[in-house]
């Protein structure tokens, strides 16, 4: 079973993926670390990589075609990051997309400890990371990674754990493959 799951930053969306292929017994891949991988490979930073991002879509489209190969490889993967569901579906890729989402305020502090920075600062940057990517994927893809209608499954994690969570992605997506078997 291949799953995707979507959601911005500070969601849980990384917790949640791990888990997902936990409890399925697969791998997963965390896009996240596949744009870090290209960042090293340039020798660059992380924060000047993204900034380069940003007015170079060849980073984009390379990080897209890296999970693509790795997603079509493969039909008993997790795939965890911010466009993946949305582009999986677009490229027609069989695939179980789940979107994870949380409120600003849960998401913001979430990240602070995470990165142990003030509230302020990460709603700034986060807020300035999220237009930044709608921006992109618009012009890229045509994609707007928040439109609810591309997922198969939308969740809020706002007040509950990633192993509920986690736990309701694994019963959809059973369900939802077990329905296509049946009508195959």
């Amino acid at each position: 079973m291949r799953i995707a799951i979507s959601g911005p930053p500070g969601s849980g969306k990384t917790t949640i993926c791990m888990l997902v292929a936990s409890k399925l017994e697969c791998n997963y891949v965390l896009v996240g670390q596949i744009f870090r991988q290209m960042a090293m490979e340039r020798g660059m930073d992380l924060d000047v990589f993204s900034r380069l991002a940003e007015e170079d879509e060849t980073i984009d489209r390379e990080l897209d075609r890296r999970m693509l190969e790795i997603a079509t490889e493969s039909k008993d993967i997790v795939l965890e990051g911010r466009l993946t569901g949305a582009l999986l579906k677009a490229k027609k890729v069989p695939v179980f997309a789940a979107y994870v989402d949380a409120s600003e305020e849960v998401r913001a502090e979430r990240i602070a400890r995470r990165e142990t920075k003030p509230i302020a600062d990460i709603l700034r940057d986060m807020r300035l990371r999220e237009r930044s990517e709608k921006k992109r994927y618009l012009a890229y893809y045509g994609i707007d990674p928040a439109d609810k209608l591309v997922y198969d499954l939308w969740l809020d994690s706002t007040d509950v754990t990633a192993e509920q969570v986690a736990a309701e992605i694994v019963m959809y997506a059973k369900k939802a493959e077990a329905d296509n078997a049946h009508q195959g």
